[in-house]
């Protein structure tokens, strides 16, 4: 499906919007718009917070395009009254206006009385000038974050000041008719987001399923008719029989790392040697370093060069670092949060490590328990048993695994080529919608009424 262009256009003098529509009026926000946030200094600190109340509603209750309003905190009523100016109401535009620049949601099913935390404005027509949902889908168009994008402020937190908001410009066609162009695009773009979400679920399922594939060939092996035996742990279950159970620390030398002092620049200025923080171990493999020491770090400090073929573990974090097995494909030194597992090559294969290691993420992070935070230590990993098939069975486990990701990966790579290319598709259409390159005022929707092409025009 197409839609043509507006019969005549003229010129916006902003060049994000370009030409609109000869009877759309040219406006901003601080002509159409009240906008209120709540001064900084009457920003509510985490010790305010009460069960009961008044909803206090923050930027991380955004969700799916609404408020969640069973995660919100509350306030006093004090608190409440104290600033009438941001006491919501249903059918208010929020946009959060600290951080992340930008969420915005429709306050729908206001559920009581609600007020706002710092870091959001609330926005409502001053006149019956703009539907707010129009507003809400000016507000998701590029005409929104290219301006954001030209006029945020900060370089730790990212900031959007209220007067810089309020001038931003956009074209405002009759009442009517931007009540169309939301109900065209809460139709077309509910489609596209319903595609998304297929798809964010099929990576999920992949996943999953990874995480299967290589639990199973490490802990069960390839041939489904061998002997099993009981482990003896409680996360491997049963193993093949003719596997032995010996501890880490017989088939690798297990060592920690530390941070050179950065009040030292002798130890970190124009430095060559890869330093490796837990923050990498993000990745499956590391390839590359953030930050780099010096010979001289690595001579005077306590720290060692790791040989490539490494598995690097988190030792410690609240989140997820604590746990994660990374292979390491470069020499690296390490922190002190790390600890590295390096093979004797005679008895272990360094891919086969890692697949181990990777797949009892969950069972290993358990077994590093502190009284003020969960940590591992190099003891602790050192009597992991492993199970260990003979180095011919590993390397035909290793070579199954590493097809089987390749699937796994191609498959991620497409989906994730798709969810780009909707988001993209998603984007145009709608800025093509508000600011006129489009005209849908004849759309009708239909159930089986496909996402529109955007019409070559509108390109």
């Amino acid at each position: 499906m197409s839609f043509p262009a507006y019969p005549a256009y003229k010129t916006s003098g902003v060049e994000w919007l370009g030409e609109v529509p000869i009877d759309w009026a040219l406006s901003k926000v601080k002509y159409d718009s009240y906008v209120k946030a709540r001064v900084g200094w009457h920003g509510l600190k985490s010790d305010e917070f009460t069960d009961v109340g008044p909803y206090l509603v923050t930027g991380s209750d955004f969700k799916n395009r609404a408020v969640e309003w069973a995660s919100c905190y509350h306030c006093t009523n004090e608190r409440f009254e104290q600033d009438k100016y941001i006491q919501l109401q249903e059918g208010d535009l929020l946009i959060t206006k600290d951080g992340t620049i930008g969420k915005l949601i429709l306050v729908e099913g206001l559920p009581g009385k609600a007020t706002l935390n710092s870091g959001i404005f609330v926005v409502r027509p001053l006149r019956q000038k703009y539907s707010t949902r129009f507003y809400f889908w000016i507000m998701q168009s590029s005409v929104f974050h290219e301006f954001i994008g030209l006029n945020k402020t900060g370089s730790t937190i990212i900031h959007l000041y209220q007067e810089t908001f309020e001038s931003l410009p956009y074209a405002l066609p009759p009442l009517a008719e931007q009540i169309e162009i939301a109900r065209f695009l809460d139709h077309e773009t509910a489609g596209i987001d319903a595609l998304i979400e297929e798809q964010q679920r099929l990576i999920e399922l992949l996943k999953k399923k990874r995480q299967a594939e290589i639990s199973h060939a490490v802990t069960k092996g390839l041939d489904p008719t061998v002997p099993m035996k009981d482990s003896g742990v409680e996360w491997l279950g049963e193993v093949p029989a003719h596997w032995p159970l010996p501890k880490l620390g017989h088939l690798a030398r297990v060592l920690n790392g530390s941070t050179p002092s950065r009040e030292n620049m002798d130890y970190w200025s124009d430095g060559d040697i890869p330093w490796v923080a837990s923050g990498s171990l993000n990745d499956y493999r590391i390839d590359m370093a953030s930050e780099f020491i010096t010979k001289k770090a690595l001579k005077e400090c306590s720290v060692e060069l790791i040989p490539s073929g490494a598995i690097l573990v988190g030792l410690v974090g609240q989140g997820k670092t604590r746990g994660l097995a990374a292979l390491l494909n470069i020499e690296a030194t390490i922190n002190q949060n790390v600890c590295a597992v390096v093979p004797d090559k005679e008895k272990v294969l360094s891919g086969y490590l890692h697949l181990y290691l990777h797949c009892i993420y969950e069972p290993l992070r358990d077994f590093g328990r502190g009284a003020n935070q969960a940590a591992l230590n190099c003891e602790l990993v050192s009597v992991l048993r492993i199970p260990l098939p003979c180095m011919e069975e590993q390397s035909r486990i290793v070579k199954y695994i590493e097809s089987k990701l390749n699937e796994f990966d191609a498959l991620e790579d497409y989906s994730q080529r798709s969810i780009g290319l909707m988001q993209e598709r998603r984007s145009a259409l709608i800025s093509a919608a508000v600011t006129g390159k489009i005209d849908v005022r004849g759309w009708q929707s239909s159930a089986r009424a496909p996402s529109p092409e955007l019409a070559q025009e509108a390109v």
